[in-house]
């Protein structure tokens, strides 16, 4: 299975047909959400199969942003099917990335090592300091998407909400992210003087 043609592959369609309004389900969204699954990787001692997983699932699980942006995750499954036998990716091996994938989609869900990985990169930056750069990078792509125009108050509410009911999967997230995702939730309760 080659990895790097089918990240390559991916890459490029990623940067060549992504809408310039997605600020937030970007190109660099994508390498980051793998540079944060590579650590995660490395920290719950992972490889083989489920190491190859979790990279394949990383860099396909937005692809389907190229098309629509809600339910996306469907179509990013459809585009990891279609593209991931040309590199000698195994059927077993592609619904495992599937299923990875589908994993991400909001409330998440996962139910193995492999896509509890997945999840925790694709959320690593809950708990990171560029925390508001990127909740501000997607308030201002929900409003371009149309998908919901809040005011900054309403936002934060949001935010909180979401920080409070997120859970980190793996461990390793866990000690990385977990008191950094706090600061960020009481730092929000602060600013609405809760």
């Amino acid at each position: 299975m080659d990895l790097i043609a089918a990240r390559q592959y991916i890459l490029e369609r990623l940067k060549s047909e992504l809408s310039p309004n997605l600020c937030f389900h970007s190109y660099e969204h994508t390498l980051d959400v793998c540079n944060a699954a590579h650590r995660l990787i490395g920290l719950e001692k992972l490889s083989g199969d489920c190491a190859l997983v979790i990279e394949a699932a990383c860099l396909y699980h937005d692809s389907g942003m190229i098309t629509q942006y809600s339910h996306h995750e469907e179509v990013s499954v459809s585009i990891a099917r279609e593209a991931l036998p040309r590199f000698g990716f195994t059927p077993d091996i592609i619904d495992k990335i599937a299923a990875a994938i589908m994993a991400t989609r909001l409330p998440q869900g996962a139910s193995n090592i492999c896509e509890q990985v997945v999840c925790d990169a694709d959320l690593d930056s809950l708990g990171r300091d560029d925390f508001f750069v990127n909740s501000f990078k997607l308030r201002t792509e929900w409003e371009k998407f149309m998908i919901q125009k809040v005011s900054l108050k309403e936002w934060l509410l949001f935010e909180m909400d979401f920080l409070e009911n997120h859970t980190y999967f793996t461990k390793s997230a866990i000690d990385l992210r977990q008191q950094g995702k706090e600061k960020h939730l009481a730092e929000i309760r602060e600013m609405l003087h809760l």
